[in-house]
């Protein structure tokens, strides 16, 4: 089968078409024609390998992972054993980070995995690149009560990670303000946003409302200039990579966060306002991902949080 396949890091031109082994179907698994993959954010992350630190994820001296793509459709082409949940001809879509390989012509993914079917109506296009902004959106929802009434705000609401956020929020019974382009008004509000806000006109940094969470979808702010739209106990994400530090954090905080952060395949970042970041701040914290760090700043794993889920 032909795949795009990376030997090195590097630009866009280390990948090239190349013909690799078509593979099988283990037990549990189920092999897929991919019919339709995406190009994104991370994966031009692990092609690349920057910045540096990486590469402990990725591979210290050369891609683990030699063919990208996490977001796929296509069409179940066989069944491993042990499988009684989707069938051959099945469309399916589904998410692979780590693993990656959608950028082929098969996939082996297992049955029990991100994967479903794809909805009758919808293309394998549409259904492809409706997974990756999901799951960080997810990732944001599942750390937060969300009840309803709940007051959010989501700057970058028509992204890909921000406009799922929305729609997700809103079936879950939340108040959100969007924050986007004055191209994205109409389809903020399509998304289900109760109020919305042109950041061309207006900064929503100095907003008069406050909310029990301020999500930044696109990591163009700071939990700093944020924390006045903050509720008590209110909570400050960002789905940004680059540093950011509380204004009342110790640099050993912020090293700290760095490190882990650059290091796992989630890049958000946590802030709470119930306490400082610092050591001896009572009970702020930061976290990504599922790991936290606690207030004597020792690594310490938690378990994943419970699934949520949401029905319009």
């Amino acid at each position: 089968m032909r795949a795009a396949v990376h030997a090195r890091y590097g630009p866009p031109e280390v990948v090239g078409i190349q013909e690799v082994d078509k593979p099988t179907a283990g037990a549990g698994e189920v092999l897929v024609r991919v019919h339709a993959a995406t190009v994104n954010r991370t994966d031009c992350g692990y092609r690349a390998a920057r910045p540096f630190i990486m590469r402990f994820v990725a591979g210290l001296t050369g891609p683990k992972a030699t063919i990208l793509g996490n977001e796929f459709a296509g069409v179940v082409e066989a069944v491993g054993t042990d499988v009684t949940v989707f069938r051959t001809g099945d469309r399916v879509f589904g998410y692979n980070e780590g693993p990656f390989g959608t950028h082929a012509e098969y996939l082996t993914v297992h049955a029990d995995g991100p994967l479903a079917q794809v909805p009758a109506g919808v293309t394998f296009e549409r259904a492809a690149a409706a997974t990756e902004g999901a799951h960080y959106a997810l990732s944001f929802i599942n750390r937060i009560p969300v009840r309803d009434g709940t007051q959010i705000l989501v700057n970058g609401a028509t992204g890909a990670i921000g406009s799922a956020a929305v729609q997700l929020l809103t079936c879950l019974g939340a108040q959100v303000t969007a924050v986007c382009g004055p191209d994205g008004v109409d389809a903020a509000r399509g998304l289900g946003a109760d109020r919305v806000i042109d950041h061309t006109t207006q900064d929503f940094t100095r907003d008069e409302h406050v909310y029990d969470a301020v999500f930044d979808a696109v990591g163009k702010s700071s939990f700093g200039r944020c924390r006045r739209l903050l509720k008590p106990r209110g909570v400050y994400a960002s789905a940004d990579s680059r540093r950011t530090r509380c204004s009342r954090c110790s640099p050993r905080c912020c090293a700290a966060g760095e490190w882990c952060s650059r290091t796992r395949r989630s890049t958000e970042r946590w802030w709470s306002t119930s306490g400082t970041c610092s050591p001896r701040g009572g009970s702020g914290r930061f976290s990504t991902g599922n790991t936290r760090w606690s207030r004597s700043w020792r690594h310490t794993d938690t378990s994943s949080p419970g699934r949520r889920s949401a029905t319009s």
